[in-house]
């Protein structure tokens, strides 16, 4: 193993640079995700914000579900009186990767390969990736020393143990999941079997949240009209997966989150994953400790 990668795929320490990948339009945990990382400035400085591409019933393409991610950002920044990143967020890409060698061209990823190269391995970029990796896998393939200079965070896939890996994020862009798994020092979020405890429910929305800022109402009132809908009277809660990718960046003494270093697995067309001893190591999240991150999350979104 190397030691270079091995030291980058530690906690930080301290304050550290960062980018998010996002397609904010999707569901409301990457709304959370980065109000939180924009209410993280002790320990982030927020460089730039990348519009992700997504195809639900929320979009009728991957390019509509990436232009309305970066309408959405620009929302969350003026709510969150972060108008001064405005300039800092991109349009990503219009599509998926076509195949593992061919980059999909997008201001996000031109940003991302030309400002990763400004990094080192003593320093890198962490790059957390809440989306379809397609932006980051681009960069990748635009600029490959990169991968020297960046921490991949990504919330994607579901746990070893899990059937499958038909996870949303995974399964829109295998092939960027491929480049990304081959190319970078990567921290893995898997989502079933591990994130999926993360959850809200409404008492805790109408608790802590509601009637606290323009910003607390906007997330609390869209997680609970959401749930409103699909629960349709039933009991529920809520997963707000994405919080816990940007958690990693302040996962100091292990206080949001236990993980392991394994080779990274190989992300597979029909869905599962290849094991491979031989392969570089990746750090991958085994358990998230709820309370005390929803604890960070609450008091960072009501300071």
């Amino acid at each position: 193993m190397s030691d270079t990668i091995l030291s980058r795929l530690r906690a930080p320490q301290g304050v550290v640079d960062a980018v998010l990948d996002t397609d904010t339009f999707n569901e409301i945990d990457d709304q959370f995700a980065l109000s939180y990382m924009l209410r993280s400035t002790e320990r982030i400085n927020t460089r730039a914000i990348y519009a992700a591409p997504f195809f639900n019933e929320n979009s009728s393409s991957p390019e509509d579900g990436m232009l309305k991610s970066y309408e959405e950002i620009k929302t969350l920044l003026k709510l969150a009186n972060r108008e001064d990143l405005i300039p800092c967020a991109f349009e990503g890409s219009r599509r998926y990767l076509p195949d593992e060698k061919t980059p999909v061209d997008s201001p996000a990823a031109r940003d991302l390969a030309a400002r990763a190269a400004e990094y080192s391995p003593e320093h890198p970029l962490y790059v957390v990736g809440i989306g379809a990796i397609t932006n980051v896998a681009s960069a990748l393939l635009l600029n490959p020393a990169i991968a020297e200079n960046i921490v991949v965070v990504w919330l994607g896939g579901h746990s070893l143990e899990w059937p499958d890996t038909n996870e949303f994020n995974m399964m829109q862009d295998v092939a960027a999941a491929r480049v990304v798994f081959s190319g970078a020092a990567v921290v893995q979020l898997p989502c079933m079997g591990v994130v999926d405890r993360f959850t809200l429910t409404e008492p805790e929305l109408h608790y802590w949240l509601l009637g606290k800022s323009a910003l607390c109402d906007h997330l609390a009132n869209a997680t609970i009209e959401a749930a409103h809908r699909y629960a349709k009277g039933k009991p529920w809660s809520r997963v707000i997966w994405d919080v816990t990718a940007v958690a990693w960046l302040l996962n100091d003494n292990d206080r949001f989150m236990n993980s392991r270093i394994i080779p990274a697995p190989i992300p597979q067309y029909d869905h599962h994953y290849s094991l491979d001893p031989r392969r570089a190591p990746l750090r991958y999240v085994w358990n998230i400790k709820r309370d005390a991150l929803m604890a960070d999350l609450i008091a960072k979104l009501t300071k």
